[in-house]
Formats: C-alpha cells, structure tokens, sequence
C-alpha cells in the first residue's frame, strides 16, 4: 500500500479537483480553491495548493497579486519528467524547487514576473514547488536538501 501512495494520491487529487475547476483552462483569475497539503523545509512549515491536473498546472499562480509568506503551489506530474516552468501571466516573482520523488530538491530557480523565460528541472522530476522569490534562500534551503511531506517517496 505504501509503496503506491504517491500514485494513490495524484488519483485521488485528479479525480477530486477534476470536478472543481471545469472551465480552468479559459479562467481569467487566480485559481485558490485547490487541495492543499502540508509540506516541510527543515523547520519550516508549507502550506501547498496541489495543482495535479493538465488545467490546473497550466494555470499555477497566473493572476496572483499576493500569497501569504509561507504559502505555495506544488505541482505534481504523473511521473519523473524533465520539467520545464514560465511566468506568463504570473504577477508575483517565484522560485520553482524541482523535488525529486523522496523529497531532494534537485535544483532551484528564480522567475521573473511575466516572463516566457523557461526554466527546467537539471533531472527528471515528479513534483515542482513554486514559493515567494528568495523564500528559500532566506532559510538556507538548497539543491540536495530534503523537503518532507507525506508522499515522497523517502518520507515515510
């Protein structure tokens, strides 16, 4: 069972905001309605929406003007990939953490606001947390460190 929980868990977040959000793909605000899960940097608490649909990962934090400080948006993908993020149409500058499946951040970038600029995961990853820019480098938080939550793979 637990070795299928991180699968377990994009289904049930699929199937459950699939419903939630039937015209996402032409909305024009922020989407804030997301599930949320609770995630850790070393002492750290994160408050998460978890986009996990193809119309809710296109959306991400389009439109956004504010964000509490400790808030973000994970994006989880079906399986590892090389994943790639840009900002159009998104108001708040971000650093993308690309996370491997236990945990490890593999690399991080900062974004500018409403930028085409791509950046990408250095390896193939499943899961992507977008935060505040400089929210990890405030807490010391860099490439090879572990961010705990429920689903990863290392976490439980």
């Amino acid at each position: 069972m637990t070795r299928h929980l991180p699968r377990l868990l994009a289904l049930f977040l699929t199937s459950a905001t699939a419903l939630l959000a039937p015209g996402a793909w032409a909305q024009e605000g922020p989407q804030t309605g997301l599930p949320r899960v609770e995630m850790t940097a070393g002492m750290h608490r994160i408050q998460a929406q978890v986009a996990s649909t193809p119309q809710q990962r296109a959306i991400g934090l389009m439109h956004r003007r504010e964000m509490p400080t400790n808030e973000g948006m994970l994006f989880v993908f079906e399986q590892p990939g090389t994943q790639c993020f840009w900002m159009k149409n998104t108001l708040l500058p971000l650093t993308a953490a690309f996370v491997a499946d236990d945990g490890t951040v593999v690399n991080l970038a900062d974004m500018k606001p409403q930028s085409l600029d791509s950046h990408c995961s250095a390896k193939p990853v499943r899961y992507v947390l977008e935060m505040h820019q400089g929210w990890f480098a405030k807490r010391g938080i860099q490439a090879g460190q572990r961010l705990r939550a429920p689903f990863f793979d290392g976490n439980r």
